[in-house]
């Protein structure tokens, strides 16, 4: 079928518990959407039937919706990748490792096929629809369990020579620091994830005769405490912000962005902690850097990787207009 009027496609956000998924048009308006368990503790293969039932979901939603078809289907998934394979780096899914993934969907569907790594799906999906809308130079950066992050330079993804790069949370801050997950030591992620900003509570929580039980204390917890004024949760969270300004400031001094979008677990504690970390990433940016920058907090939530998965399609076909074919 000839696609004459809106296109639109299909954005899949794999994640090591589950798969989001949603049927996407241009303007980043979400038609459909649904989500599956990735079966991520099983196998690559039950992963790819999972994301196969996804894609055939989608379908389904274009024929109730009586929409001219799928113009292709984006993937973000966690792990390096490289040319549509997913190289490594992916732990949280087993076999996730030298997986074609990009040429496995394509064969199995007939469609055309984008794959990027997640946290890139996210930041493009902020920059295009998101926080960033109407932004062409942006640093994406999501603090949670890790921290991960995106470049878009000129509206397009830089993921640096064959797809290796902008390993955000693994810019060493510290020369002499503690082991990171990387193999490293004094890695970004280790010092200014939601993680770390649990295990320095607890660490300093455990002199105190009114400690609280370990198991209950996680990001959302510590930030409750900080509204409410307690000390040694502020305390904790200064240095946390300290930590993460400084490394957002190394982004700025490095890309000069109009944006750096903040997104996972605290930013959505607003305001509140976003002007936190953009007081100290400004007290050490260079000013000539950072003079057209701004720093938000990220909006789309959940959403964001879908919907850069799905622009990554839009994009791919924008270049190769004499590629564009569309399955009936």
């Amino acid at each position: 079928m000839s696609m004459t009027g809106k296109k639109y496609a299909v954005g899949i956000d794999l994640g090591g518990t589950s798969i989001k998924y949603a049927l996407i048009g241009e303007d980043g308006e979400f038609r459909s959407a649904g989500k599956l368990p990735s079966m991520a503790d099983i196998s690559a293969e039950a992963v790819i039937g999972q994301i196969l039932q996804a894609v055939a979901e989608s379908e389904k939603a274009v024929k109730g919706l009586c929409l001219d078809g799928i113009a292709g289907i984006g993937i973000g998934t966690p792990g390096i990748v490289e040319n549509g394979t997913v190289i490594g780096g992916a732990e949280n899914i087993v076999g996730w490792k030298d997986v074609e993934l990009a040429r496995i969907i394509r064969e199995k569907t007939g469609y055309e096929v984008t794959v990027e790594n997640d946290a890139n799906m996210m930041g493009l999906g902020e920059t295009l629809y998101g926080a960033g809308k109407g932004a062409s130079d942006v640093v994406f950066i999501t603090v949670g369990t890790g921290i991960g992050g995106a470049v878009v330079i000129g509206g397009r993804l830089f993921t640096g020579y064959r797809g290796r790069g902008t390993e955000l949370g693994h810019v060493p801050i510290l020369a002499d620091g503690e082991q990171c997950a990387c193999g490293s030591r004094g890695c970004l992620e280790h010092y200014a994830s939601a993680s770390a900003l649990v295990r320095s509570y607890i660490e300093r929580l455990s002199g105190r005769e009114d400690g609280n039980c370990h198991e209950q204390i996680h990001g959302r917890h510590i930030m409750d405490l900080c509204r409410k004024g307690d000390p040694l949760a502020l305390e904790c969270l200064n240095r946390h912000c300290e930590l993460l300004g400084q490394g957002i400031a190394g982004f700025i001094n490095i890309f000069s962005p109009q944006l750096v979008v903040i997104g996972g677990g605290l930013a959505d504690a607003g305001e509140f902690y976003i002007s936190r970390v953009r007081e100290k990433a400004f007290l050490h940016a260079m000013p000539e850097c950072a003079v057209n920058t701004e720093i938000r907090g990220a909006v789309l939530g959940n959403r964001a990787g879908c919907a850069g998965a799905a622009a990554t399609v839009f994009q791919s076909l924008s270049d190769r207009p004499e590629q564009q074919t569309d399955r009936s």
